[in-house]
């Protein structure tokens, strides 16, 4: 006889409920809730510096940057994910008039952690990329001077990397250009001391 207990499964409506009444942030996938774990400094600062600079270059243009609590859908049943940011440059499309649920982002970026790094690399991202919207998918290291932008080209992605400060990250897709000095300015990196 098991003494272990049931998994609980949830649809996407139950979700949404929950998700819409609880003080913690969950993302969702096959009917199980994944619950967010805060972030670092290192993480907070980077996802600041990245949105303020792309919101910054956008500001004349018809386009949203959502940063750290814009849940996106990919696909009628999900999975639901709160990405570091998103950005919009068509009209934002919303699951319903709550909007607070993204349908349509072109760009996605994901600040890698340790506990995260794997999940934002492999199934977060083939989830992504089910997203007709998305042309960028970015990921962004903490612990060191690194940037992967992955690119739609047609059915394939194309994997740029940047580790220079002096670098700039192109987003040909939303028009803009990053520089990695702005991506981690007063970020400590570990062995900096105070990280």
């Amino acid at each position: 006889m098991s003494t272990a207990a049931a998994k609980v499964r949830y649809t996407p409506e139950q979700y949404l409920a929950l998700e819409r009444s609880s003080p913690i942030k969950h993302e969702y996938y096959a009917g199980e809730l994944f619950a967010m774990a805060g972030a670092s400094r290192r993480h907070n600062l980077i996802v600041l510096n990245f949105g303020a600079e792309l919101r910054t270059q956008l500001r004349d243009r018809p386009c949203e940057v959502y940063v750290a609590d814009m849940r996106v859908r990919v696909g009628p049943a999900g999975p639901y994910t709160y990405p570091d940011i998103a950005v919009v440059c068509d009209e934002p499309r919303f699951q319903d008039d709550e909007f607070d649920t993204l349908l349509n982002p072109t760009v996605i970026v994901e600040v890698l952690s340790p506990s995260t790094e794997a999940h934002d690399r492999g199934d977060k991202f083939a989830h992504a990329r089910r997203l007709a919207s998305l042309q960028e998918y970015v990921l962004v290291s903490q612990d060191l001077s690194r940037v992967e932008r992955y690119t739609r080209q047609g059915e394939d992605w194309l994997l740029t990397e940047l580790s220079h400060l002096d670098d700039s990250l192109g987003l040909a897709s939303i028009g803009c250009e990053v520089p990695l000095r702005e991506i981690y300015a007063r970020v400590p990196f570990p062995g900096d001391g105070d990280a």
